[in-house]
């Protein structure tokens, strides 16, 4: 079963592969065995994986993986840059002719639902926000708080002041500068979606369900493993770049924590503790998203202890029909 990109007007990609799951479950092995079952190339759905430099603490696929499969979106982009759901999908759109001619078949995996969402339902467009303008409005909200930006926000945008909580700094932020680059409150942006990238009818999804005690015995041993290989040094390396402090990059989990440790501020060994929470508490939010948010279309499979690459892998041929 080849890939293809529909002419415009019609409904997506077909064929593709969507494999979701929470950090550490084994989503990178289990795509890199069904692309080579299928003659797959394996796309990266993640939002900390596509930068540069946090190599290990993002788990990008390492050298062993990039030999069993051909891999896109990672680490492309430069860590000082802001990069959205819609620099994302625009990056996915630029590769669909691309696989198309390679008869590939495409492979997304990943832990960021929003991907998904926007792969398989599209994104509202939304306008292109000056960087002196999106400066200005997160340096007020650093000075005076998200309650006082809610209420400049309520005075232009009532209707989406109303629609964020008053200590969401972040939405606050967005709703202020797109309106104020556009004119135009975000919600009347949001009413207009773009064409799905992918075919959803076509599409085979697929979520990672892990056990929850062995997830958190696989972040455990994940983040020991990272320590080991120089995450340390990864982090000394980043801040070398003198990266501004709000973008996503620095607030990776485990960059924090292992700042403090380069500070002098906090034990390694407090730090690995103060991680390996931070993880397990993340996994534990992106389970909750994708038990709330996908639907039927997508099929769970459990993972539990004990269970081996092939395991999982004979999950997901099942999924797909493969032998």
């Amino acid at each position: 079963m080849g890939f293809s990109a529909e002419k415009e007007g019609q409904e997506g990609l077909k064929n593709a592969i969507l494999i979701a799951g929470p950090t550490a479950s084994g989503k990178s092995a289990l795509a890199i065995e069904i692309a080579r079952a299928v003659n797959g190339v394996v796309i990266n759905a993640d939002s900390m994986q596509v930068y540069d430099v946090l190599s290990l603490l993002t788990a990008r696929p390492d050298a062993t993986d990039l030999e069993g499969a051909v891999h896109w979106l990672y680490g492309h982009v430069n860590p000082a840059d802001h990069y959205s759901t819609g620099h994302w999908l625009a990056d996915v759109a630029a590769l669909a002719e691309q696989i198309g001619q390679d008869g590939q078949r495409p492979i997304f995996v990943g832990g960021t639902g929003l991907y998904f969402r926007a792969l398989t339902e599209g994104l509202s467009p939304m306008p292109q926000v000056p960087a002196e303008l999106r400066a200005h409005w997160r340096s007020r909200l650093q000075e005076e708080g998200p309650q006082a930006l809610h209420r400049v926000l309520g005075e232009c945008d009532p209707v989406g002041a109303a629609s964020i909580r008053p200590s969401d700094g972040q939405r606050i932020v967005r709703a202020l500068e797109v309106f104020e680059a556009s004119g135009r409150p975000i919600g009347s942006w949001q009413g207009e979606p773009s064409r799905p990238l992918v075919d959803a009818k076509t599409a085979v999804s697929m979520v990672l369900a892990p056990d929850r005690a062995f997830l958190a015995e696989r972040i455990d041993m994940r983040f020991e493993r990272m320590i080991g290989a120089g995450a340390l040094d990864e982090v000394r390396a980043l801040r070398a770049l003198d990266i501004p402090p709000d973008r996503p990059v620095m607030k990776a989990i485990g960059v924090p924590e292992l700042g403090d440790v380069l500070d002098g501020t906090l034990s390694l060994e407090e730090a690995m503790t103060r991680a390996k929470t931070a993880t397990r508490r993340y996994a534990k939010r992106q389970m909750t998203w994708f038990r709330n948010q996908f639907g039927p279309e997508w099929h769970a499979m459990p993972i539990e202890r004990g269970m081996s690459v092939r395991d999982i892998a004979g999950l997901g041929f099942g999924i797909l029909g493969l032998k």
